[in-house]
């Protein structure tokens, strides 16, 4: 097996489960930060703690990939082409020029090119996918069936992005093309019975990662689950800066979703094995 980058994790498990971490990254290479008007904005837009939420996927067996790269160097969650995922409304690039509020991430000129995105791309998001794949590969040699699940969170309340407060749970399937319906149908009633707000494909159907390698007719089932950060820690209202931001990970207020989120990786291996 060829040695992994430093910045890229991969927990190799038996279950029919992989589990997606691609937007927890803090790291900012040196070659970037002269450029970026502010570090802590380039990592504002992390899914923070997320890594922390769903630690106990190691204990299910499951295959944990991570990147330590903060989204701001490239999102591996987008698509490589440039095509936007969600066209007519407001989003963010593969190497992201603002944060999820429309500020500049980079000095006036400092912004990446073509060729520094090319660049970018070779060195963080062919790795994270190729290592995806190959684990995909490995299972599916192993298991009739698996489930990619990917895990995200964003701040409940980004008018740029959305309307009003964002529901507890979005569960994102690519409007279903990526997910047995049977396995949405499962992870719906657990959040339902929750007591959490849960929407199916609203405003985030799954990005690169569910729709590129979720194929059930291959047996891959993708799942995107992108939670409301107000479930797992505090979130200043109404509006975060370098102060204040990001609050520390509350295991007692993150507890009711993190049992939620063991009931649905739970409900994710049935199905797989089923």
């Amino acid at each position: 097996m060829t040695a992994l980058p430093a910045w890229l994790t991969v927990r190799e498990g038996a279950s029919p489960l992989i589990v997606s971490l691609p937007h927890t990254g803090t790291d900012l290479p040196e070659f970037i930060r002269p450029a970026l008007l502010s570090d802590w904005r380039a990592r504002r837009d992390c899914d923070w703690w997320i890594d922390r939420l769903y630690a106990f996927a190691a204990d299910l067996g499951a295959t944990i990939v991570h990147t330590a790269i903060s989204r701001t160097v490239i999102d591996v969650n987008r698509d490589p082409s440039g095509a936007s995922l969600y066209p007519g409304q407001a989003t963010t690039e593969l190497c992201p020029t603002t944060t999820f509020d429309g500020e500049p991430l980079y000095r006036p000129g400092a912004e990446p090119d073509t060729g520094e995105i090319a660049r970018r791309r070779a060195l963080y998001f062919d790795p994270y996918h190729a290592a995806l794949a190959g684990q995909i590969a490995r299972l599916r040699a192993r298991h009739a069936r698996i489930v990619l699940y990917d895990c995200h969170s964003i701040r409940s309340v980004i008018p740029r992005l959305f309307d009003g407060e964002l529901p507890n749970f979005n569960i994102g399937t690519n409007s279903g093309a990526a997910c047995d319906p049977a396995l949405t149908a499962a992870i719906e009633r657990i959040c339902d019975a929750s007591g959490f707000s849960r929407v199916s494909n609203g405003r985030f159907k799954g990005g690169y990662i569910t729709r590129h390698h979720g194929n059930p007719a291959a047996g891959v089932h993708g799942v995107q689950m992108e939670l409301a950060c107000r479930g797992y820690m505090a979130e200043p209202v109404p509006h975060v800066d370098e102060a204040n931001w990001p609050s520390p990970y509350a295991p007692d207020q993150a507890a009711p979703m993190r049992a939620a989120l063991e009931r649905i990786l739970g409900a994710c291996l049935a199905f797989a094995r089923s």
